[in-house]
């Protein structure tokens, strides 16, 4: 019911006392004054697909990245913006909920009313639907006081993550035209921010005078680029499944019988897996990326788990903790060949109950092989982006069910020697996307709901709310907003007869990087988690004295800061241009020119090599 929307929160004592907390804003943001120095223009992050995105994006494609600077900061060009005449802005929850969502609302009422008091923040009621039926609530102190660093998305609600159709994105420029909105934020991941780039073109397009943001803020944690370090949500859900799993590891420890399988929410990509598995130590992770990279079947996988078990009882260990993510089965090949295949099926209509007969013989075979639970979950539905219903897939039963029937195998022939197999397994995700929010995201989320409201005083329309240097304290992150567009690249399929299907611009989900810190520090310490019960409890979520600043461990150890070290160049750039002006002396002259031809030729080198792979799916 949409009376349910907005209404105070029975909290409890530690509700109400997160709810007192006010996240400190970096030194850029405070005050009236709005600081913003425009970069140069972007451009995209595959050269191949430039002239893809170039149609579809006429108006909103190769803008310049925008910095927002502090009060002491020199710089010439720079826009100060002290004038803020009242505006009018819109807010709604289009990706699915994670905690700290409410806190970009908050942030960005903050920054509204501290400019104007006579601005307007209005939410729309249930998500994307809200915002095509112009169902609003306008936010107000009252509103938002139960609501401060608390989590879910029940302020405002949220039903389909999706402004894509026509008949939604007109409905969307008719809501915001009637209700005379200056600013449009969506809050999401990969889906709502590539809906959002797509809408502020078509909004530009339009002559709409709204300006659409967009703000990263998913569990997943896979809308990570060189714009974008973090996503809110993904902290707190990675601490809250880290105890829940180490708790778990505690109890195999104690009863030594057990074998858990832990599959964690996620979405296709591994970053939640990973991430608690460097903060709990966990026996085994199996990593979609790493199965993928291998192309290993479904019953590679069963064969490595086996082994390990079996290496275990070999040291009296009957014992482990094993983390699954749940897009583990899109990875695997043949899984994903048959998943392809039942969702192709559906689409032309054909009933569930007669796929069966429909499959390709190869499909078939392995269609019958898989126990029913695992054939019923295949045949759902897939979602709106024609993904696989993942959280409804127990991938992490069938590798139980696979490994117990090879270790019975191996008990009966003689070539496993210890305990019988036992396996129990968990689906974490709903459990933790709900939590309170870490004191990062709550952190994290104000201070971009700030940002946001500096995009819009810029002028800038199609932009993605940034903050780079998260490892450091808050006063160090650096603000900042990227067109959205510059994130966006083109996936390409290989047909048959060599025919290409090439799919629309879009930001794609960032896989684990196999080649990153965090991946790199997981593998030098697999063999030790497997074999030496290297257990780790982070404890519950703190958000005072020890571990209430702590950061994930996959944000800490990569290299990152991009926007940072994109100005850190263009510094360097214009003291080139400062000593080598018309009258500098021949030496001067000779070497600049000298230097940059081996520069420009290195970085041709590099930029060639970097974008000429990964074209096809």
């Amino acid at each position: 019911m949409d009376s349910d929307f907005g209404i105070p929160r029975e909290l409890s004592p530690l509700q109400q006392l997160r709810s007192q907390y006010l996240p400190e804003l970096p030194p850029c943001l405070q005050g009236t004054t709005v600081r913003v120095e425009l970069g140069d223009g972007t451009t995209v992050a595959k050269a191949g697909d430039a002239h893809i995105i170039a149609r579809a994006f006429p108006h909103t494609l190769g803008q310049p990245l925008a910095h927002f600077l502090r009060a002491t900061a020199k710089v010439a060009d720079a826009q100060i913006i002290t004038e803020h005449p009242a505006i009018r802005v819109g807010i709604v929850f289009s990706g699915r909920q994670a905690p700290g969502g409410h806190n970009v609302i908050w942030g960005l009422y903050e920054a509204l009313k501290v400019h104007n008091a006579k601005n307007t923040l209005l939410g729309f009621l249930g998500g994307s639907e809200g915002l095509f039926a112009q169902k609003t609530l306008e936010i107000t102190d009252d509103i938002l006081q139960t609501y401060k660093n608390q989590g879910g998305f029940d302020l405002l609600g949220r039903t389909k993550d999706q402004i894509r159709t026509t008949e939604q994105v007109n409905a969307a420029l008719k809501a915001c035209t009637d209700l005379k909105l200056d600013g449009l934020v969506i809050i999401g991941g990969v889906t709502s921010n590539t809906d959002a780039a797509h809408l502020a073109e078509f909004f530009a397009e339009a002559k709409c005078s709204t300006k659409v943001v967009g703000v990263p803020v998913t569990i997943n944690g896979d809308l990570k680029n060189q714009f974008v370090e973090a996503n809110v949500g993904f902290d707190t859900i990675c601490k809250v499944n880290s105890q829940l799993i180490s708790n778990i590891c505690t109890d195999a420890l104690s009863a030594e019988k057990y074998y858990y399988f832990v599959r964690l929410m996620g979405r296709k990509h591994s970053h939640v897996a990973l991430e608690c598995t460097l903060q709990s130590h966990p026996n085994m992770v199996i990593l979609g990326e790493e199965v993928a990279a291998s192309k290993l079947t479904i019953f590679d996988i069963t064969k490595q788990i086996c082994d390990a078990v079996q290496a275990r009882a070999e040291q009296d260990k009957n014992h482990g903790v094993i983390l699954i993510p749940e897009g583990l089965v899109e990875s695997i090949p043949e899984l994903y060949a048959l998943l392809k295949e039942i969702h192709g099926l559906l689409k032309e209509g054909v009933d569930a109950d007669n796929i069966s007969t429909k499959l390709s013989p190869w499909s078939s075979a392995l269609f019958e092989f898989l126990p029913p639970f695992m054939k019923k979950q295949l045949l759902l539905r897939p979602e709106s982006d024609d993904s696989a219903q993942l959280s409804q897939i127990e991938t992490e039963k069938l590798l139980a069910y696979l490994v117990e029937t090879e270790m019975n195998k191996r008990l009966k022939e003689g070539t496993y020697k210890g305990k019988k197999f036992n396996a129990i397994c968990h689906f974490f995700g709903y459990q933790a996307r709900g939590s309170l929010p870490s004191k990062f995201d709550c952190d994290y989320a104000y201070v971009l709901g700030h940002v946001c409201y500096h995009i819009l005083a810029a002028g800038l329309n199609g932009y993605m709310a940034t903050l780079t240097n998260l490892k450091s304290p808050v006063n160090k992150w650096k603000c900042g907003a990227a067109p959205i567009t510059a994130m966006m690249t083109v996936k390409r399929w290989s047909q048959n007869a060599g025919s290409t299907s090439i799919g629309r611009p879009v930001i794609h989900p960032a896989t684990v990087d196999l080649k990153g810190k965090a991946y790199e520090l997981l593998r030098q310490n697999a063999q030790k988690l497997l074999m030496e019960d290297m257990y780790r409890n982070p404890g519950p979520l703190q958000y005072d004295g020890p571990g209430a600043d702590a950061k994930a461990v996959s944000l800490c150890v990569e290299d990152q800061d991009y926007m940072g070290r994109i100005k850190k160049l263009q510094e360097y750039l214009d003291q080139v241009r400062t000593i080598v002006k018309p009258g500098c002396s021949q030496d001067v002259l000779k070497a600049a020119l000298s230097v940059m031809a081996s520069v420009t030729d290195v970085l041709t080198t590099i930029s060639s090599s970097s974008t000429s792979g990964h074209q096809f799916a």
